[in-house]
């Protein structure tokens, strides 16, 4: 039986291609686990990937909606954002469920850890469900000013994913995981 624990892969150099206050991208020579060399392209995100599913006493959650530049599409999710690498993923979360929704919440529970895209990045992820909810004002980056808000039954938000109307995969995610935890 083969050691998990050891790493097949052995680097031989590593080229920094890319820079900028988000992400950095690196070019690695590699030898792979069987044998043969090649190359390798790393992305480095330079904050951790934080998603927050609000839900209500009613069992409504919120969505937002925004144009994202990199798919070339509209785009319904979850409340998520970046929070720094050193900075505790819970108050990255508060501060993101705050700024996209106005929403505040007094009870919280990590429920997911993940890995955005294994295969080309170092990226992690947490997803939050946040609980006792009250609302207050949204304070959007500049990025986000097209950004839309959208309350609606938690179900009808599983529905969406399931329609592949919600394709964004934290939110995917994120959705299905609650859906299994309040048992729907």
């Amino acid at each position: 039986m083969k050691n998990t624990n050891e790493n097949p892969w052995k680097t031989l150099s590593t080229n920094q291609i890319y820079d900028n206050p988000w992400i950095k991208l690196e070019e690695h020579q590699i030898i792979n686990p069987g044998g043969g060399e090649g190359i390798y392209g790393k992305v480095f995100f330079k904050n951790k990937a934080i998603g927050i599913i609000p839900i209500d006493e009613e069992g409504n959650t919120w969505l937002v909606g925004q144009y994202r530049y990199t798919i070339d599409e509209y785009s319904w999710e979850i409340p998520e954002g970046g929070g720094p690498l050193k900075e505790d993923p819970l108050d990255a979360a508060k501060r993101e469920l705050k700024e996209e929704t106005g929403l505040s919440a007094n009870s919280w529970e990590m429920i997911m850890r993940f890995h955005t895209s294994n295969s080309v990045t170092d990226e992690e992820g947490r997803i939050f469900l946040a609980r006792d909810l009250s609302m207050g004002e949204q304070n959007l980056e500049e990025s986000e000013s097209d950004l839309l808000l959208k309350k609606l039954p938690f179900k009808d938000a599983l529905e969406m994913v399931m329609n592949q109307e919600i394709t964004d995969s934290m939110s995917v995610a994120g959705i299905l995981k609650v859906a299994r935890i309040l048992g729907i």
